[in-house]
């Protein structure tokens, strides 16, 4: 009894004494809600024709939907509403585009990429969201969160990670957590004491 006493001493002493490493992130990312209704809008085409008719078709749907759920706090709500309107938001697209081939959806199952927009992280998955399909649909996207309201941040300008960039993109963001990371070593020792 008296020599495993005499260990676990001795073993609390070295373990007590030997550094420890402890790491800190000061970035932390806020996920977006799994509770949300999100706005994804895609391009005809990267010309700049294409892009300013997305644009011109964000702002007007963007403006109206943010009006309609401003005010609501209930995700079943503003399901009920956008669900029930999405008629109108139809109408809208089609005022704004003219004669321009469209389509207007809101489904649970839309795809979406990940995104990193300031410390909003949106990991990529099959979401409920209006999706507005421009031509051929094969320019940039334009997204934010409808419900909550999140529209009033542009994440038009976040880092999107397409499939081929994926992992690169997921390593350079691993990168840069890694150099902001700050390094601290403890004694586990001292610290008990202290």
């Amino acid at each position: 009894m008296r020599k495993l006493i005499l260990f676990s001493v001795l073993m609390f002493l070295i373990i007590g004494f030997f550094p420890q490493k402890v790491t800190s992130n000061e970035q932390s990312y806020q996920v977006i809600p799994d509770e949300a209704i999100r706005l994804r809008i895609l391009a005809n085409s990267e010309d700049e024709k294409d892009q300013e008719m997305k644009h011109a078709v964000r702002d007007a749907v963007n403006e109206e939907v943010t009006e309609w759920v401003e005010e609501m706090d209930d995700i079943d709500e503003a399901r009920q509403l956008i669900s029930s309107r999405i008629d109108d938001i139809d109408q809208i697209v089609k005022d704004t585009v003219a004669d321009e081939e469209y389509t207007v959806e809101y489904r649970k199952d839309v795809k979406f990429p990940t995104k990193l927009y300031d410390n909003y992280l949106y990991p990529a998955g099959e979401y409920e969201a209006i999706l507005i399909t421009l031509g051929e649909a094969e320019g940039s996207n334009w997204w934010c969160v409808v419900f909550p309201p999140l529209c009033f941040l542009d994440f038009s300008f976040g880092t999107t990670v397409e499939d081929e960039e994926d992992e690169q993109e997921t390593e350079e963001l691993e990168e840069e957590q890694k150099e902001e990371e700050e390094v601290e070593y403890t004694f586990f020792f001292l610290k008990w004491f202290s």
